[in-house]
């Protein structure tokens, strides 16, 4: 086989060199994998590869090195493809992971929020009829306290205690939804 430090390896899978250089390097190859990847079937898996491309070759495999040193080299470049692809798999399965979980958290963060909607709105209907006008012009319409004094004819001082009263009432009755609630008003005052 050797011919200035050249070995030229081509097999198929009759020929009895074929068995004889898996016989003679498959324990010892099964061993090292195993110590790469802590699995005893995907350091079978590993070697077996191995071997297959070498039987699949259509041309002569020309060696520069040892016959054992190509064939621990091989096993070592498999399981780096193998953890390589690994890593690659796990990337995939935490992106896909996270795509769904932010699908299902915006679908729920939009199930909550039209539950807050039809809640506020409620609330604000249930608020006696001039405080819930004047919150209305003062968060819907954005009138200032003294624009709305004006239009009502009313005082200032009457706006304000009266949008206290609101906003007092509202943060009671929608408790539950506070955080929805606070991202609302302050939407609303921007």
């Amino acid at each position: 086989m050797p011919t200035n430090n050249t070995y030229i390896l081509h097999f198929n899978a009759e020929e009895p060199e074929f068995d004889r250089v898996y016989l003679e390097h498959y324990a010892a190859l099964h061993h090292y994998a195993y110590t790469l990847l802590e699995d005893n079937a995907h350091a079978d898996e590993m070697v077996q590869d191995v071997f297959l491309k070498i039987l699949e070759r259509d041309e002569p495999l020309s060696i520069h090195t040892s016959l054992k040193a190509y064939l621990y080299r091989s096993v070592h470049n498999e399981c780096m493809n193998y953890f390589k692809h690994q890593k690659v798999k796990q990337k995939y399965q935490q992106r896909s992971m996270n795509q769904a979980d932010n699908h299902t958290e915006h679908a729920l963060n939009k199930l909550q929020y039209r539950e807050f909607e039809k809640h506020l709105l409620k609330a604000i209907n249930g608020l006696p009829e001039q405080c819930r006008t004047i919150f209305q012009m003062s968060r819907f319409d954005d009138l200032k306290y003294a624009e709305i004094a004006s239009q009502l004819g009313i005082s200032i001082k009457t706006v304000d205690n009266q949008m206290v009263k609101a906003l007092k009432r509202l943060r009671q009755q929608l408790a539950d939804y506070l955080p929805l609630l606070i991202c609302f008003l302050v939407k609303i005052f921007k």
